[in-house]
């Protein structure tokens, strides 16, 4: 059972930036349940479209896949559907426990955990391609050349999901938008020195783009068509799909 997350409980001198390290890995699941809207629909959702899209013979990357629940959700929704599911982290600690998550689940498809870069992935063969709120980690002038080479390694019909912190572009709009998500997190537990050091952790590590910014990132990556699915405060996820003409 996750433990709850009381990693900025306490005041801190100084707050260090954040980083996916073990005392994260070890609460993950409880953090990522009280500061993200909708993350457990997100997750599901990942599953439905993979029942749409994934195909047979084909592999399915999970980038940034944290403790695996997106590749689950994959797993559980392609049982009729051979496919090699590769789910991917930087993280030690991630990939240590998520390996361990995996391996106590009699599953249909495998799921395949690295240690590894996003961006010194190969993609290819693949029908669906996820980044579950991995992109606004990714240093901002490095995002478009990784999103190029996740399509050129995607099949025609292929899809990218991707999930992200927006920010809003006027500045009324995107104060509207925090303030809204910090209540969020004050409603499910979280004290004001939580939320201030949790942002504070954040602030240089995890670098948002609006919608827009987004949407012609990805078509300018090659993509035909991008779908915003959800949208709850300044969360979102939408579907990036690959042409089948391609």
């Amino acid at each position: 059972m996750s433990k709850q997350d009381k990693i900025f409980a306490n005041p801190m001198q100084s707050v260090d930036d954040f980083t996916f390290d073990e005392a994260v890995a070890d609460v993950f699941p409880d953090m990522i349940k009280r500061s993200v809207p909708g993350y457990q629909t997100i997750v599901h959702t990942i599953g439905e479209l993979a029942s749409r899209y994934v195909k047979s013979a084909t592999k399915v990357y999970d980038l940034g896949c944290s403790l695996g629940a997106a590749s689950l959700s994959v797993a559980r929704a392609t049982h009729d559907t051979p496919c090699d599911i590769i789910a991917i982290d930087s993280s030690k600690a991630m990939v240590e426990r998520c390996s361990r998550t995996i391996a106590s689940f009699a599953l249909p498809n495998p799921i395949t955990v690295e240690q590894k870069l996003a961006q010194e992935t190969d993609i290819e063969n693949a029908s669906m391609v996820i980044m579950n709120f991995t992109l606004q980690f990714i240093q901002p002038d490095d995002r478009l050349a990784l999103l190029q080479r996740i399509y050129a390694g995607m099949n025609p019909g292929a899809i990218l999901v991707l999930s992200e912190k927006v920010s809003h572009p006027t500045l009324s709009g995107n104060e509207l938008l925090i303030d809204l998500h910090h209540q969020f997190k004050r409603d499910n537990g979280y004290s004001e020195l939580e939320v201030s050091q949790k942002r504070a952790a954040l602030e240089n590590v995890m670098l948002t783009d609006s919608f827009d910014a987004h949407q012609q990132r990805l078509l300018e990556a090659g993509f035909d068509d991008v779908v915003k699915w959800y949208q709850c405060y300044n969360f979102m996820s939408l579907v990036a799909i690959k042409g089948k003409s391609t």
